[in-house]
């Protein structure tokens, strides 16, 4: 316990402190200022608690406080205040000479002459003083062997002085006399004595009030476990003690973040560091090491630096998706694996990273030209060629085109016999030169990369030789890794390069096993001790680096969302306008009421096959636009129906009931189509319910 004897207030030991003393290093023992919370102060963050321990190396006078004696309010002043003050004498009396040259500031000339007065006659060597006459201080004198006296100058009646010396040891009933001398603000804070002392402003409004004038200090300490240097008043109504020599050897802990550990130097590696604020986010990397950075726990930092690393991931499949960064010292080998595409997009972004991109289709496409999309059969060998803005037709209008992005590839034909003429290779030559593809880029379609590299690669030849991102499978095991996680997966996507902030470190019981902890992606702190390191002086072990780190979906994503991209979104495919004409047929026609006569007389037929036309016209097949609408006419009837010959000697009838279940008579749908003599075929007249019409187009589509 601090002992309360020698508890001074903190504006108290500033005020009084010698700054050639420090540092200082106090204890707060009691007026608990802020416990619990941090409050900002002038900028700077500082929690001062009972029982905390702060060096102080620095004063600096920034300010003073006046306090009015008369109401005790308080305000502050600048240093660089210009006004002055005068001295307010002091009420109570003095004993003796001595007793009252005590008051006088030491080593402030300026303070001379000093007044005072008598409530007594005293006589000095013949020489009789009146009481209440005006008494003034010149010098003091010093003889050896005798005592002390003060030379003073009287003033008489008629304006004439004399001067007389009295001694120190003279002693009445002395008061001080206002004197007229004023004094600046930063004279009066450079005198201990003037800073007990009470001013009144010169020539100012408050010059009937007088103040007690206190100095204001920003004190700069160092405290535990704060990074920076706090920075506070010395008006906190705090209580400390000064326990400077008991704590000579008390180690003030700094703590460090991860970036600024990177700017150490790098004299201070390796080092023994303890962990006082672990990662406490949501974990982002799957591995054994992360679970050690707790706090408290120690870590050995080997040294700091940048390290290029790759994002890869797993391909999708039954299992769930894996993703890993890589460093590029990284043992094992690669080879390429074909990259597949779904889009003739993604197959324009790998051409504008890797010329003579060559494709494989793998999924069968039917030309649609009213969109300007050619066909595409499995099997088809492209070669993209360039890419460019284009005329296509434009879905659904006649005549119409439009421009957009397009895919020029050319169509690889596979090579002729060795036996044919050299005028028929040529001819073959220019027909595969002008057989060019055009695909826009909002096609739709499967794409398998041709390769024919088969040679191993290291992972930072890919850097140098490929640009990302790229297949790849493992097919020799990093020897430098007790169990290599990369091997065995079938695909491997590499798919960012990137270059990390790493502390090379290590856990103590293992130091010989290393890791890398990228800056950015871990937030912690740590502070360096004085531990020695985990192996002899003079002999280090041999270091194994973990260059294989699997991580987290969370950190794939957030890695994809700062990767600083300008590449456009994909283009989306042209709208499908419609003929004008064709607004009014796209229209549900009124249902009529059963009391509302119709306005053209029509027969059961046609009713019949508009509603099964209706009906068919709701089907639409899957992944494929809408043919487009006819054009509208101004006859309402159907349109007519071409005939065919019917067969020799057979005669149009009827379809024969379903007889393995019943149809409902009121859903029924007629079609009678008269049959033709001149033609090969018999047409019967259908005779079905709506519903079966309509399952059996489903089916026909689903089929097709």
């Amino acid at each position: 316990m601090a002992d309360t004897a020698t508890v001074q207030s903190l504006q108290q030991f500033i005020a009084s402190l010698d700054t050639t003393s420090l540092p200082k290093i106090l204890q707060v023992c009691s007026g608990v200022y802020f416990q619990g919370s941090i409050y900002e102060l002038s900028g700077n963050e500082v929690c001062l608690s009972t029982g905390d321990l702060m060096k102080v190396i620095e004063i600096e006078l920034l300010s003073v406080s006046c306090e009015d004696m008369s109401n005790n309010e308080k305000f502050e002043l600048s240093i660089s205040h210009t006004g002055l003050f005068r001295l307010v004498p002091e009420e109570m009396p003095y004993n003796t000479v001595e007793e009252m040259m005590g008051l006088m500031p030491l080593g402030l000339d300026t303070c001379l002459p000093f007044s005072f007065t008598s409530r007594r006659e005293l006589t000095f060597d013949n020489f009789v003083l009146g009481a209440g006459r005006a008494v003034t201080m010149l010098s003091l004198e010093r003889h050896e062997g005798r005592e002390d006296h003060v030379r003073c100058s009287v003033k008489g009646q008629q304006g004439t002085s004399a001067e007389v010396t009295v001694p120190l040891s003279c002693r009445g009933e002395f008061y001080e006399c206002e004197s007229e001398e004023c004094f600046t603000l930063r004279e009066i804070m450079s005198s201990p004595c003037l800073c007990s002392r009470r001013f009144r402003f010169n020539n100012t409004t408050m010059c009937g009030r007088s103040f007690k004038l206190s100095p204001v200090y920003q004190v700069q300490a160092i405290m535990h476990l704060r990074k920076n240097v706090v920075k506070f008043p010395s008006s906190l109504e705090v209580d400390v003690l000064d326990v400077t020599e008991q704590c000579r050897d008390v180690t003030f802990v700094a703590p460090l973040t991860l970036t600024e550990v990177l700017s150490q130097p790098d004299e201070a590696f390796p080092v023994v560091a303890e962990i006082l604020e672990g990662p406490e986010t949501k974990p982002l990397f799957l591995c054994s090491w992360l679970r050690e950075l707790r706090k408290g726990n120690h870590l050995v930092l080997h040294r700091k630096g940048t390290s290029a690393t790759v994002l890869s991931s797993s391909m999708k499949g039954r299992k769930a998706q894996q993703y890993f960064l890589i460093s590029h010292q990284y043992g094992g080998r690669f080879r390429r694996r074909p990259r597949e595409f779904s889009s003739v997009y993604e197959l324009y972004v790998a051409s504008t990273r890797a010329s003579g991109l060559k494709v494989s289709v793998t999924r069968h496409s039917e030309e649609v030209e009213e969109e300007g999309l050619p066909a595409l059969s499995v099997g088809d060998q492209l070669e993209v060629l360039r890419c460019e803005r284009v005329e296509l037709a434009c879905g659904g209008n006649q005549g119409r085109k439009q421009t957009t992005e397009a895919l020029i590839c050319r169509r690889l034909q596979e090579a002729d016999d060795e036996d044919e003429d050299e005028d028929e290779e040529e001819d073959v030559e220019k027909e595969a030169e002008s057989d060019e593809l055009i695909l826009p880029l909002y096609m739709q379609s499967h794409f398998v990369e041709k390769i024919t590299d088969n040679k191993k690669y290291r992972l930072k030849d890919f850097a140098k030789d490929f640009a990302l991102p790229l297949d790849v499978k493992v097919v020799s095991r990093s020897t430098d890794l007790e169990t290599d996680p990369l091997v065995g997966f079938p695909s491997l996507r590499l798919e960012e390069a990137s270059l990390e902030s790493i502390i090379q470190a290590s856990l103590p019981h293992s130091p010989e096993q290393c890791f890398e902890i990228p800056v950015r992606w871990l937030p912690m702190s740590v502070s360096f001790t004085k531990d020695p390191l985990p192996w002899p002086q003079d002999e280090s072990p041999k270091f194994h680096l973990d260059t294989v780190t699997e991580v987290t979906d969370s950190f794939y994503y957030e890695f994809c969302n700062q990767k600083d991209s300008n590449e456009p979104p994909p283009p989306r495919p042209p709208k499908r306008k419609s003929l004008p004409s064709s607004k009014s047929s796209n229209k549900k026609p009124p249902i009529p009421s059963k009391n509302t006569p119709s306005k053209r007389a029509t027969n059961p037929s046609d009713s019949n096959t508009s509603t099964l036309n209706k009906g068919l016209s709701d089907l639409t097949l899957r992944k494929r636009p809408p043919a487009p609408l006819p054009p509208a006419t101004s006859n309402d009837s159907p349109p007519p129906i071409n005939p065919r010959k019917p067969m020799s000697g057979m005669t149009s009838c009827k379809a024969l009931p379903n007889t393995y279940e019943k149809v409902q008579e009121k859903a029924k749908v007629v079609v009678c189509v008269q049959a033709d003599v001149d033609s090969d075929h018999d047409y019967e007249s259908v005779e079905e319910t709506l519903t079966e019409m309509v399952k059996r187009a489903h089916e026909n589509v689903m089929f097709y």
